[in-house]
């Protein structure tokens, strides 16, 4: 084989790499982008498997909701500073962390999977919440980074002052975090139930 012609397979072969390699990535953002647009309707399902697989005693019951209260608490704390898709928020919790309502719901997720008192339970929360928060850490930083562009990428260089804003629970309110917390006030009353009356 001539040297021209391995230099052309060569190309050829590379070509095809790097065309499946897009492939493949575009099938993965929009993998994403579908988890992160389920989530919502994913967690209730989750949730609702999470409740039949349980065996929650008073105790499990207990120290799961003080874990998802502290969760809530981040979450509210998080969206009384939040300004959702008007600036890259820099008060508050997101003077620390990109994502506090995501930590907020993991939290969250571990008072449940500790008041439901279930091995299987935990492994399918484990799984909803990796799999989803995952998705919608990248589809959100992507959103972040295309509406605001470089003053994104400073916040996550920790560059750039913070703002010194107020917590505001109207702010929370508007971004409708009292659905977490109807969310969670079910969630408890019906293990409280399964604990008064075990299926």
């Amino acid at each position: 084989m001539a040297d021209s012609e391995r230099h052309s397979v060569t190309e050829s072969r590379s070509q095809k790499r790097a065309r499946l390699a897009e492939v493949l990535a575009r099938r993965r953002a929009r993998l994403a982008e579908a988890l992160a647009r389920r989530r919502v309707p994913l967690g209730f399902v989750t949730a609702i498997v999470t409740a039949f697989l349980a065996s929650p005693t008073w105790g499990s019951w207990r120290v799961g909701l003080l874990v998802a209260v502290i969760g809530e608490v981040i979450r509210v704390w998080a969206a009384g500073h939040l300004e959702k898709s008007k600036e890259v928020t820099r008060s508050g919790p997101y003077r620390w962390t990109a994502h506090p309502l995501y930590v907020g719901s993991s939290v969250m997720a571990l008072g449940i999977v500790i008041a439901a008192h279930s091995v299987v339970a935990g492994v399918l929360a484990a799984g909803y919440m990796i799999s989803t928060l995952t998705a919608a850490v990248k589809t959100e930083e992507a959103f972040l980074r295309g509406r605001f562009g470089g003053a994104y990428d400073e916040y996550r260089r920790s560059e750039g002052a913070d703002v010194d804003r107020q917590f505001s629970l109207a702010r929370a309110w508007r971004n409708k975090e009292y659905r977490a917390i109807v969310g969670l006030l079910i969630g408890f009353a019906f293990l409280a139930l399964r604990v008064s009356t075990p299926i």
